[in-house]
């Protein structure tokens, strides 16, 4: 049974679903209920900037949680990333090279599973994954919603059927130093995830608030262990690759410094220097749309800046 939470979460979703954001800079397209022989159902929000044009080629951004990226009137908090005022006026100072972004909607009670990184959870022993299906929030309600860990599907889908679709509909480029992905929290492990499964589709990753514990714990959680454990053999090729990271301190961000740490010694460890990785902390910011907007151009301008 769902709990209040995840139900009014579900109830808002639905009741913003046909409702297309309002964006203050360039066009928004939806391709609306998209469905997959791989996960669930769901819409796609393609921002196009001002006077997008077949005339020339432009770099794709996918982003995960496409519903919180645009018009905060329609997100459930009443919150947004801003990512039309902010791309748009990366693009009119001339500070990135061209970009739409593909905004690919959460499954809503599915979201977690969806975006959980699939290879190390199973490389855990099956009592551990027992351990960790049972964890709950701090509310009581349940990670998983009863579901199982989806995200190579999820992968598949990004890679099998949205992009070939946003390659073919939209005037862009299809090689992967233009092609990018971004996320918040367990959006960061899987942009992480992705980058790191498809290195050659995706050519950068950033990764904001990255959810290091995977659940809502760190006591006797080997999750983190097992994320680290990937890294050192999965990480791709510093060359011809970008990966950026960052947190905050507040709310649920002040359990990932210790993490990022670790994270970035395999960084290092791995070849990675100033030129193609960052990790950046936040002092103050919280774990919100908010805090992701007020620094989103940071990572944008590593990706996709001109110089």
């Amino acid at each position: 049974m769902l709990s209040k939470n995840i139900l009014l979460l579900f109830i808002a979703n639905a009741l913003f679903a046909q409702t297309l954001p309002k964006v203050s800079s360039g066009t928004l397209e939806r391709i609306e209920n998209l469905s997959s022989k791989y996960i669930t159902a769901r819409n796609i929000d393609v921002w196009l900037p001002e006077n997008y044009s077949f005339s020339k080629k432009y770099a794709v951004l996918y982003m995960h949680d496409g519903q919180m990226l645009y018009d905060s009137e329609t997100t459930w908090n009443k919150q947004a990333w801003e990512v039309d005022a902010i791309m748009g006026k990366l693009l009119q100072e001339n500070i990135i090279q061209d970009v739409i972004v593909v905004g690919i909607w959460n499954g809503g009670v599915t979201r977690h599973i969806d975006y959980f990184p699939q290879k190390p959870f199973e490389s855990l022993t099956k009592n551990k994954q027992d351990s960790i299906y049972k964890a709950n929030r701090s509310n009581g309600q349940s990670v998983f919603n009863n579901g199982k860990i989806n995200s190579d599907n999820y992968l598949k889908f990004i890679v099998q059927e949205v992009k070939p679709m946003i390659d073919k509909k939209y005037s862009v480029y299809t090689d992967k130093a233009h092609t990018f992905v971004a996320g918040s929290s367990m959006g960061g492990l899987i942009s992480l995830y992705a980058i790191c499964e498809y290195p050659k589709i995706f050519g950068g990753a950033a990764c904001l608030s990255t959810h290091w514990p995977g659940i809502f714990s760190l006591e006797h959680n080997p999750i983190p262990d097992a994320f680290f454990e990937y890294l050192k053999k999965h990480l791709p090729n510093p060359k011809g690759h970008k990966i950026y990271f960052d947190y905050g301190t507040a709310t649920l961000d002040a359990m990932y410094q210790t993490l990022q740490t670790k994270a970035d010694a395999i960084m290092k460890a791995k070849g990675y220097g100033t030129s193609n990785w960052m990790t950046r902390k936040f002092e103050g910011d919280d774990h919100s749309e908010k805090s992701w907007s007020k620094r989103f151009a940071i990572p944008m301008e590593f990706l996709l800046g001109k110089n």
